[in-house]
């Protein structure tokens, strides 16, 4: 497989890259992933290596940072909510909140001092932090560099000792300098997503491959966010569409999901679904969509609009993904569903106006940065031969 994108102007090796992340939710990982791809790519250095911080944890903690907001996220999104308003105050809860985490990360800390980086670079704001602390302290020189993986910039990603920001949008920016961040300390890249999504694939060929038919419109419904009985309100109302359509409906690691899914009769009707199970191809299944239902995480997000998915908001989070909503609605890439028995009705009136349908697509792939990951390693290219030029 050939990548055609263009190398920085300076080519610089770097000895050791380390990506930090941590498995709060899936995008924090897979940003990570596509920042590791990117430099091993690029070939940018000697060694790349990705690490989720709350494998350095202990059980406790792991349970309390990470599943802890996967229960808000299925039970209680409202709580989530209003946590993510509460502490979206900057500076006001740094002190209290990085000790109880310096508490427990102690392996994390050492791992970091014995593999030696040039570079830090940060997915998640954990990591950041604790990085930004021990920098304060002078007990860690590598560079730090954060990169944002929402639309929207949470008062939980400001860190006091950093190199560089890399954000999704100009209004973050915005917010940093705000702030009083130097602009020279920040760069709007995009969320990093897969090399693969800037990868031009043809409809046609992507919508043969997987048994689909070549002529209907087509629906990507990304199932991970709802409940059984949300699914099956969804499908009820999908089955209302006059229109002939075809749904791939994606229902991740959750196999029983998929049985019933497959189990369920469609005969008669004028919706054909078709169960997809956990896939490393979901770029060619976006290939084949024209629409996107569900909810807008950063990732997600950014990976359909690489694809110039337009979006229907479905079940968004409070919080992060709310706001992600309101750029994709700013931006006239997606439409919103408040009401999952209205779903069918929002989608036939969009799918039977070919004309707003095809502007939409446009938005999207305007709003789109599908480069995103390899813009992040050819700028930190750029600072560290700089920097390296000025120490010499």
């Amino acid at each position: 497989m050939s990548y055609s994108y263009s190398y920085a102007f300076f080519v610089f090796m770097f000895r050791r890259i380390l990506i930090l992340s941590a498995s709060v939710g899936n995008g924090h990982v897979t940003a990570a992933e596509a920042l590791k791809r990117a430099f091993e790519i690029k070939g940018l250095a000697d060694d790349v290596r990705h690490e989720d911080v709350l494998k350095f944890t202990n059980p406790l903690f792991h349970r309390l940072y990470g599943d802890a907001y996967i229960g808000l996220v299925n039970t209680m999104p409202e709580v989530l909510g209003w946590m993510y308003d509460r502490f979206d105050e900057p500076w006001k809860n740094e002190k209290r909140r990085l000790f109880f985490e310096k508490l427990n990360t102690r392996p994390f800390v050492k791992m970091v001092h014995e593999y030696d980086p040039d570079w830090i670079i940060c997915t998640h704001f954990l990591p950041s932090e604790i990085i930004s602390d021990l920098k304060a302290k002078k007990k860690m020189t590598a560079p730090q560099a954060i990169v944002v993986t929402d639309f929207d910039m949470h008062a939980l990603w400001l860190c006091r000792h950093y190199e560089h920001y890399f954000v999704a949008l100009e209004e973050t920016r915005a917010y940093l300098e705000s702030l009083g961040s130097p602009p020279e300390k920040i760069t709007v890249s995009g969320i990093p997503i897969d090399p693969k999504f800037a990868e031009a694939k043809s409809r046609d060929a992507m919508r043969a491959k997987y048994g689909l038919e070549p002529e209907l419109p087509t629906v990507m419904l990304s199932l991970g966010g709802f409940g059984v009985g949300r699914i099956d309100t969804l499908l009820d109302s999908l089955r209302s569409v006059k229109t002939p359509l075809q749904v791939l409906a994606m229902c991740g690691k959750n196999d029983e999901l998929k049985t019933k899914l497959k189990r369920l009769s469609f005969d008669g009707d004028l919706l054909r679904v078709k169960p997809v199970g956990y896939t490393r191809d979901m770029d060619e299944y976006m290939s084949a969509s024209d629409l996107i239902v569900g909810k807008p995480g950063g990732l997600t997000t950014c990976e359909a609009l690489a694809k110039g998915l337009v979006f229907v908001i479905a079940n968004p989070i409070p919080g992060q993904e709310e706001r992600n909503s309101d750029h994709l609605l700013e931006q006239g890439a997606a439409i919103r569903s408040n009401n999952p028995r209205t779903l069918g009705y929002k989608l036939e009136q969009l799918i039977n106006d070919p004309q707003r349908l095809n502007t939409m697509r446009s938005n999207a792939l305007k709003f789109a940065r599908p480069k995103a990951a390899f813009d992040v390693a050819d700028t930190l290219n750029i600072l560290e031969t700089t920097r390296r030029r000025q120490l010499a």
